[in-house]
C-alpha cells in the first residue's frame, strides 16, 4: 500500500542559512513528501539554493512572490500547487523540528483528526530560547483567542500544523485572513465546520540564524481579527 503523500509548505524570506539544513532533514525522513517553498522576495540566495535542490530532487517546488504578502496567503499559494493528502505548515527557521512530522501524521491517523496542532502549551510541550516578554505576548494572545472565540485548544498561535487536505481546502474556501491572523481564523473556521482538532506536544526552539518576521503590527492584526470574528458570528 502506497504511503500517503505529505505536502510541506515553507514560507520564506531570507532563510538560506536555515534551509541549507532544513531541506536535507526533511528529505531524510522516511516519508512520501513534497516540499513547497513560498518565497517573498528573498535577497540572500534563498531562491538560488532552492533551485539547486530542485535540480537534484523533483519533489521540491518553488513559488515566487515579489514581496512580503502575508503568512496566510503564503500557505494558500503553496496549497494551490501542492498535491499531498496531508498539508504540513511549519516555519523555515529550524524552530520546528522535522522529527515531529511522523508523529503528527500518526496522531492524525489514530485519532481520525482533521487537524493536528504541534502544541507548545500541552504537557511535555515547551519553548526554548524566548525572552519572558515574548512568552507573555504569546500566552496572552492564546488566552484571549480561546476565551473570546471559545476554542478548545491550548496553542491557538502555533504554526506547526498538519491538515487533512479536504479540511484545509474547506478552510481556505472561506478564510479572509492573509497574514499571521490566519492561525486563529483557520481554527475558528474549523470549529464552525465541525472539524476535529487535536494537539501533539512539541519543543519549540527559537531561531538561531536570521531575524523573526513577526512584527508588533501582526500582533495587533491578530487581536483585531479575534474581535471581528466574535462580532461577525
Amino acid at each position: 500500500m502506497e504511503k500517503a503523500k505529505i505536502s510541506i509548505i515553507l514560507p520564506t524570506i531570507n532563510e538560506r542559512r536555515n534551509l541549507e539544513k532544513l531541506i536535507p532533514m526533511l528529505l531524510n525522513l522516511n516519508l512520501n513528501l513534497e516540499i513547497v517553498v513560498v518565497d517573498d522576495g528573498s535577497t540572500d540566495g534563498t531562491i538560488e539554493l532552492v533551485r539547486d535542490f530542485m535540480k537534484k530532487n523533483h519533489n521540491i517546488k518553488l513559488v515566487l512572490r515579489p514581496r512580503k504578502m502575508g503568512l496566510g496567503s503564503a500557505y494558500i499559494d503553496g496549497f494551490k500547487v501542492s498535491n499531498g493528502d496531508f498539508i504540513i505548515t511549519m516555519d523555515a527557521d529550524l524552530s520546528h523540528d522535522p522529527k515531529y512530522i511522523p508523529e503528527l501524521l500518526k496522531k492524525a491517523n489514530i485519532s481520525k483528526a482533521d487537524i493536528v496542532l504541534g502544541s507548545r502549551y500541552v504537557r511535555e510541550g515547551k519553548i526554548i530560547g524566548w525572552k519572558i516578554h515574548r512568552k507573555i505576548i504569546s500566552k496572552t494572545a492564546n488566552m484571549v483567542a480561546k476565551f473570546v472565540l471559545g476554542l478548545k485548544v491550548n496553542d491557538v498561535t502555533t504554526g506547526y500544523r498538519l491538515y487533512c487536505r479536504e479540511a484545509f481546502e474547506k478552510i481556505v474556501s472561506q478564510i479572509k485572513a492573509k497574514g499571521y491572523e490566519f492561525q486563529v481564523e483557520s481554527l475558528y473556521l474549523a470549529k464552525i465546520l465541525g472539524l476535529k482538532i487535536v494537539e501533539y506536544p512539541i519543543v519549540f526552539i527559537d531561531r538561531v540564524a536570521g531575524k523573526s518576521k513577526l512584527k508588533i503590527a501582526d500582533i495587533f492584526s491578530f487581536l483585531k481579527t479575534v474581535l471581528k470574528l466574535r462580532i461577525s458570528r
